[in-house]
């Protein structure tokens, strides 16, 4: 069976009173490299100019995809109401205020045909909310598994790209936060590792104020999902947690030495 040289990659954008920023995500999928795309941008009940912005892309170009949820639900049921409505074999991962750079889709998709692998992601750059880049990037292993995410997350979202004629059915948990990195350990609980690219393909902004800021939150969800999602005992769910903590530790003081 011959492989399609070219295969429609579905990019899946969950937005929320997005204006601010969602025309440089835009932008940065229209300056890609590969055109064989689709962008599936679901509106999560903004009250901004969100949807005024990403219709007037959708009406030059009928790549570009604008889905209205009726009522606020979060992120993960964006993206599933995306993935749902997506029609590529790969689906790719970037938020309303996150940009990639202009070979991304390109490059990560030849790694992962001439890899033949299910799942990849790639480093990042951090940016300010002003959109200035900080000396902050991301790692990216040349294999991750299961039990490596139950330690640390190394994946960001917006890097990822999935083969989903080889994974199956694709679709986030229900949860206001980590429901990518519930997804990331489903993925790889199945038996498709995570393969990281080594190149800086997209930027990370840094929103003040945004829930993924919040680090207490994020490691009550951290422990939700070890407990709730994972179904895992109290001993390793105390065991992957103190990983998830130290490296919290530790990244947080980098961090702030990189500033």
């Amino acid at each position: 069976m011959t492989t399609n040289p070219n295969p429609l990659i579905s990019v899946i954008t969950p937005a929320f009173n997005a204006e601010k920023f969602i025309t440089q995500t835009i932008e940065s999928v229209l300056e890609q490299t590969y055109s064989n795309w689709e962008m599936i941008i679901v509106d999560d009940c903004s009250t901004d100019r969100t949807i005024e912005l990403i219709t007037a892309y959708s009406q030059k170009d009928n790549r570009i995809k604008l889905l209205q949820l009726e009522k606020n639900s979060g992120s993960a049921v964006a993206r599933n109401v995306a993935m749902k409505n997506a029609k590529g074999k790969y689906i790719a991962f970037l938020d309303s205020d996150d940009i990639w750079f202009p070979g991304k889709l390109e490059k990560q998709l030849h790694f992962m045909q001439e890899k033949d692998i299910a799942f990849s992601f790639t480093k990042y750059v951090r940016i300010t909310e002003e959109g200035q880049l900080k000396n902050s990037i991301s790692i990216a292993p040349e294999k991750v598994v299961y039990k490596d995410l139950l330690k640390h997350c190394v994946i960001g979202c917006l890097t990822v790209m999935l083969d989903r004629e080889k994974i199956g059915g694709l679709e986030m948990v229900n949860i206001r936060t980590r429901q990518d990195y519930a997804l990331w350990l489903e993925v790889t609980k199945k038996g498709f590792p995570a393969y990281g690219y080594a190149e800086v393909l997209a930027k990370y902004r840094i929103v003040q104020n945004s829930i993924s800021r919040n680090k207490w939150k994020a490691a009550k969800r951290q422990w939700y999902v070890y407990r709730n999602v994972e179904k895992l005992g109290l001993v390793k769910s105390i065991w992957y947690f103190l990983h998830y903590a130290l490296k919290g530790i530790y990244n947080t003081l980098q961090y702030k030495f990189a500033k």
